[in-house]
């Protein structure tokens, strides 16, 4: 396989809706800032898989953003990297678009389970594995009323981890927990049962 066979494996797909989800979030007030309330469905996520990372993200063009964030203790290589001196740090909820493997759940809008990102040779080049350490990786995406991916909820070890229909399950319910509380969120907000209502009929 050449270099350039390697690069294509693990390119970051493209995201044509980028535009039109980031437009999306910014009417729902969320995607730019740390929201307790995802905190702590991410802190449920990880105490329920027993991973000592968890993330509710959302993704425009450029960049991801943990608006729910839980980093565990974890003494391995890549903690420091990705949760800092302060689990709860501004910088330490925003990734590159081009690292880790939630935007190929957004634009797939469907759940990805790797055990050992190791084992599949188009994730196994991604930056996160070498800056990070990140070995194994639960993602499921955020799925609005109108089919639209708003973001992703996911865990990630350092260790490969045995997910399987437990963990994919526990993801995916989660993503509707998520998704639920967006959804009450949107009608509590000024016209929002009428911007709900708008773009159920687009």
């Amino acid at each position: 396989m050449t270099q350039e066979d390697n690069f294509r494996l693990t390119i970051t797909p493209d995201d044509p809706t980028a535009g039109e989800r980031k437009e999306r979030l910014g009417e729902l007030g969320i995607g730019e800032d740390p929201d307790p309330e995802f905190d702590d469905l991410a802190k449920k996520l990880a105490e329920t898989t027993g991973a000592p990372y968890a993330m509710v993200n959302f993704i425009d063009e450029d960049r991801q953003y943990f608006a729910g964030l839980h980093v565990g203790a974890d003494d391995s290589p890549g903690a420091a990297a990705l949760a800092g001196a302060d689990e709860t740090a501004e910088m330490d909820r925003e990734m590159d678009r081009d690292h880790g493997y939630c935007p190929h759940v957004v634009v797939r809008k469907k759940a990805l389970v790797l055990e050992d990102v190791c084992d599949y040779p188009r994730f196994a080049g991604n930056p996160v594995v070498d800056e990070i350490g990140i070995r194994s990786y639960l993602g499921a995406p955020l799925i609005d009323e109108n089919g639209k991916a708003l973001g992703t909820v996911c865990v990630v070890d350092t260790e490969p981890r045995p997910w399987g229909r437990p963990g994919l399950e526990v993801i995916k319910a989660m993503a509707e927990t998520v998704m639920d509380r967006i959804k009450e969120r949107d009608k509590d907000r000024p016209g929002g049962e009428d911007a709900a209502g708008r773009h159920s009929a687009e």
